[in-house]
């Protein structure tokens, strides 16, 4: 697992743009971009799929554990794992203080996006 650079982990924590789209079972072409919320804890990039582990982007990611984002105008190629439970508290506090103010926060931090939490690494030389 590879770690995002000072550099790219800190203009895609500053947007809010970022599209996920995991591999299909090819294993090479991706699904269609999906926008989804995402932040940063420890330079470490996490998502959660609103709809909890029936979200296809999410199964798509379990399944293929790879594909890409697009976030700040780039383009990398990345891996896909669960994140560490132990991680929950600091993730919902980051989505907390992220989108504060949205009507979409609080079911954010329930139970079924967190079970849903998905960490994002950076493969080797991805960005595009």
């Amino acid at each position: 697992m590879s770690a995002w650079s000072a550099e790219d982990i800190d203009r895609i924590a500053a947007g809010d743009d970022l599209y996920i789209a995991p591999f299909r079972p090819d294993g090479t072409t991706t699904g269609t971009p999906t926008w989804i919320w995402s932040v940063v804890v420890d330079g470490r990039l996490f998502v959660r799929a609103w709809n909890g582990a029936r979200s296809r982007w999410y199964q798509a990611a379990m399944a293929q554990h790879a594909g890409q984002i697009t976030a700040a105008a780039t383009t990398y190629d990345v891996e896909f794992q669960p994140a560490d439970t132990t991680m929950g508290g600091r993730i919902d506090t980051a989505y907390r203080t992220k989108y504060a103010g949205s009507s979409y926060l609080l079911p954010m931090v329930s139970a079924g996006p967190q079970a849903a939490t998905v960490e994002i690494t950076p493969r080797t030389g991805s960005a595009s």
